[in-house]
């Protein structure tokens, strides 16, 4: 069994863009959205590079994460992707990885109730600043 806080911030942000697609995804067709290209466009405000470096600034501006949770944020911007950022910005994209390797650190290490807290706040403030 490999030791999550072990993985790269590359692996963690993989599965933690998985997590919060299927959160966000689950959260709208819920919401009544069922036509494909309609959830597919309204996905884009949440699950976006943009989106999601937005919503980590908020979290660090408003001081909601733990120390460790801002360190797996850290590792997870700070890592090396050898892929280039589509339709954004260096900066944008490695925010974004941060906050999905947060997520996906909180996902793959069992801490469910912190990883959808921390989701429902983005929903929610996504939902506030449309």
């Amino acid at each position: 069994m490999t030791d999550v806080r072990l993985i790269n911030g590359i692996a963690l942000a993989f599965d933690g863009d998985a997590i919060y697609s299927v959160y966000v995804r689950q959260h709208l067709i819920l919401q009544g959205l069922t036509k494909p290209n309609r959830l597919h466009h309204v996905a884009t405000h949440y699950v976006s590079a943009k989106a999601q470096a937005q919503l980590v600034q908020a979290l660090l501006d408003q001081n909601l994460l733990t120390e460790e949770e801002m360190g797996i944020y850290k590792r997870g911007r700070n890592a090396n992707s050898h892929t280039k950022a589509k339709n954004t910005d260096v900066v944008t994209y490695r925010m974004s990885t941060g906050f999905e390797a947060l997520l996906g650190y909180l996902h793959l290490t069992g801490q469910i109730d912190r990883l959808e807290e921390l989701i429902q706040w983005c929903i929610q403030t996504v939902e506030a600043n449309p």
